[in-house]
């Protein structure tokens, strides 16, 4: 069993409100859970309107392929244009 996880740091600079912070983040998580099957939370930044940090955990039986699933989540994150990647680490258990 092969266990990745994923963190990644994100901008959001059109929101002016946590409200408005969690909606956006709401939904990219949304889209990152439907379209790869992952789990995905937000595991820092919370109080922050303008930065969000989410950690993506994936498992399967083939390393190659959750280093596939991973990069696949961090394209999607950078084609978003409501926000902007700015850091991301993946980690291989």
């Amino acid at each position: 069993m092969v266990v990745g996880v994923l963190t990644i740091d994100i901008h959001i600079p059109e929101s002016g409100s946590l409200k408005g912070r969690r909606g956006v983040v709401k939904g990219l998580k949304d889209r990152i859970r439907s379209r790869f099957n992952v789990s995905v939370a937000e595991v820092d930044d919370e109080g922050l309107w303008q930065r969000s940090t989410l950690g993506v955990a994936c498992v399967s039986s083939d390393k190659a392929r959750v280093d596939e699933i991973l990069a696949k989540v961090v394209d999607l994150v950078r084609s978003n244009t409501e926000i902007e990647l700015l850091d991301y680490q993946v980690e291989i258990i």
